[in-house]
């Protein structure tokens, strides 16, 4: 029974010595301490070993700017090769607060009407007897059949392309044909397939590819160097292995096509542009703060019932407290992105292996960090003179379950 808690243990000593760690620093610090970083990394290892990840990278913000970036682990284990910040991973469902973004920038604009009928834009796309608008789409109401909620007819075609879903238009093929699992605003209803019929709506109302809308408004401009569309076709190089559990055994995963998903689940990148991304949203600077508002709002069904989701992400707590998240899942990855944008605080997380509680992962230092940020400049967080033999005593204990910290 002893070792069955063993590792819990390591990962909540370590946790608690980080964040005493952290407590320790100036409110306004942008990058860590050797002393810290090398807890962040004794964490980052104990919850890896406990959750068996073969590779997983981590990026966090302080005060609205990067200040950390790492790999960790395998991004091939047959090769033997280590997960670096060039190691790409997919983001999976992280691309759906990309296209929410992408969106939004429209409908400032007054290109994109949140509450028009999409197949105003989309005329491909078959009448379901019941409007569903961009609005719809963007908070999951539109009632669009996700992979196993409802039945999934694909339509049967010829394509003259050998890879025709690159056209976020054709795309469409690949459900447009299935009915409503719920009438528009009826319910929440999580799907992918939504999310590519919403950017079917963003390449008409912006009269450019999908693709080519994210990349000169958000990956340019953030100057994201490794951020793009996850083709299969093409050779992207440092694209990571994927691993999962079979039989009690990690084994190597399939290494599947997204290309029909784009705009739900279908870019991939290193942990820089991931955190570049979380940081753009902390600090303002893809869309207007009226926008942002309405963006993290938790949309209200019909019956004004509240859910917890707002346009492309995952919406959490108010005012100071916000907390604004998206999490991906999907054959080779599991990520998270966690931000609370008063506090100017966020941390991305990215793994290889499908076995990943992202979740936990993240929240590991979400928990930690979270008490450190939302400070006043100027103030720090220093642990008051009387509180030094408590703080010892757990760098004490960190030492005596992990060994001593190691200098970088």
């Amino acid at each position: 029974m002893r070792a069955t808690h063993l590792q819990p243990t390591r990962v909540r000593a370590a946790a608690a010595a980080l964040l005493l760690c952290l407590l320790c620093l100036p409110a306004s610090a942008a990058e860590l301490t050797a002393k810290t970083a090398a807890l962040v990394d004794k964490v980052m290892a104990a919850e890896m070993k406990k959750q068996a990840l073969v590779g997983a990278a981590l990026g966090v913000i302080l005060d609205g700017e990067i200040a950390y970036l790492k790999g960790y682990g395998l991004a091939d284990r047959e090769a033997a090769v280590p997960v670096t910040r060039k190691t790409l991973f997919r983001w999976a469902s992280i691309s759906k607060s990309v296209t929410s973004i992408a969106a939004m920038q429209l409908y400032e604009k007054g290109l994109l009407d949140l509450g028009k009928d999409v197949r105003t834009y989309v005329p491909e796309f078959p009448d379901k007897k019941a409007p569903i608008t961009p609005r719809d789409l963007l908070c999951h109401q539109g009632g669009i059949v996700h992979y196993t909620n409802g039945e999934l007819i694909r339509t049967q075609r010829e394509y003259e392309t050998a890879n025709p879903f690159e056209s976020v238009i054709l795309a469409l093929d690949t459900f447009k044909e299935s009915p409503l699992v719920n009438q528009p605003g009826e319910k929440f209803s999580y799907t992918t397939h939504g999310f590519i019929l919403l950017s079917a709506a963003i390449e008409r109302a912006g009269k450019e590819k999908f693709a080519s809308q994210v990349k000169n408004r958000i990956i340019l401009p953030l100057g994201m160097t490794t951020m793009q569309p996850d083709y299969q076709w093409k050779t992207i190089p440092n694209r990571a292995v994927g691993y999962l559990k079979k039989k009690g055994k990690v084994v190597p995963s399939t290494n599947t096509d997204v290309s029909w998903k784009l705009a739900g689940g279908g870019y991939i990148s290193n942990i820089d542009d991931l955190a570049i991304f979380a940081r753009a949203l902390i600090s303002g600077k893809l869309v207007k703060p009226e926008t942002e508002k309405l963006m993290w709002a938790p949309q209200k069904l019909k019956n004004s019932r509240p859910t917890t989701y707002g346009y492309g992400f995952s919406i959490r707590g108010m005012g100071d407290e916000l907390q604004v998240a998206h999490s991906g899942a999907q054959e080779k990855t599991r990520t998270r992105m966690v931000i609370f944008p008063k506090k100017r605080f966020g941390v991305v997380v990215m793994s290889n292996s499908e076995h990943c509680d992202s979740r936990k992962l993240a929240g590991v230092f979400v928990d930690a960090f979270a008490k450190l940020s939302g400070k006043k400049t100027g103030k720090t967080s220093r642990i008051e003179p009387g509180n030094r033999p408590f703080q010892k005593r757990a760098r004490a204990r960190l030492a005596s379950v992990h060994g001593p910290a190691e200098r970088p």
